[in-house]
C-alpha cells in the first residue's frame, strides 16, 4: 500500500535512492494518486521530472514536465530507456541532490519503452532535454543519482553540499 499523505522529496543518501525500484504491479487507483502526488512534489520544487523513489516511493515509475507545468505531466511506468549514438556534457541539478549542479554526460538521443496511466504500452524517441530528463529518471528508478555519476572533481567541488545533505539525513534517522 502507498502511503500518498507521506510523499515527500528526498534527498541523497536516502536508502530508497541508492536501490533499484520494484515494478509496478498493477495501475490503478493508488498510482494514480501516486501520480498526482509526484506532479504536486515536482512543481513545488520547480523540477521537469521526478521518479517514484525521490518521493519516497520504491517503485519503477517516473513522471516528465518539460515545461514544469502539472497539466503537461506525463507518467512512464515500469520504463525501459535505450541509448545509443553521440554523448554530449550539460549542467544538470536534481531535487534529491538540492544545491549541486554538476556537468553530466549523457546520450543526445534515446528511446523510451513504458506503460501510461491508461494501461498502454508506448515507446517514443527522444533527444534534446527530453532524453536527458528520460535518462535522469530512469538513473533514479535504478539505484543511481547525479551525485553517483559526478567527476572526482564535482564530487570535491561539492564534497561541503553532499555532507550536510548525509549529515541531515542521520539527523532525521535518529
Amino acid at each position: 500500500m502507498i502511503d500518498i499523505e507521506n510523499c515527500h522529496i528526498t534527498h541523497i543518501p536516502a536508502k530508497v535512492l541508492a536501490e533499484p525500484a520494484k515494478p509496478v504491479e498493477k495501475i490503478d487507483e493508488p498510482i494514480r494518486k501516486l501520480v498526482d502526488k509526484m506532479a504536486d512534489i515536482m512543481v513545488e520544487y520547480k523540477g521537469v521530472g521526478l521518479a517514484g523513489p525521490q518521493a519516497g516511493v520504491p517503485l519503477r515509475i517516473f513522471i516528465i514536465s518539460l515545461d514544469g507545468q502539472k497539466e503537461n505531466v506525463r507518467a512512464f511506468i515500469n520504463p525501459t530507456v535505450v541509448c545509443d549514438g553521440k554523448t554530449v556534457t550539460n549542467e544538470e541539478g536534481c531535487l534529491s541532490v538540492p544545491g549541486v549542479f554538476t556537468r553530466i554526460r549523457r546520450y543526445k538521443k534515446c528511446t523510451v519503452t513504458a506503460t501510461g496511466l491508461d494501461g498502454k504500452v508506448f515507446t517514443e524517441e527522444a533527444e534534446g532535454l527530453y532524453a536527458r530528463a528520460l535518462q535522469h529518471e530512469f538513473d533514479h528508478i535504478n539505484g543511481t543519482t547525479i551525485a553517483d555519476k559526478m567527476s572526482t572533481v564535482a564530487k570535491i567541488a561539492h564534497r561541503k553540499k553532499l555532507q550536510e545533505l548525509k549529515d541531515r539525513q542521520e539527523n532525521e534517522n535518529q
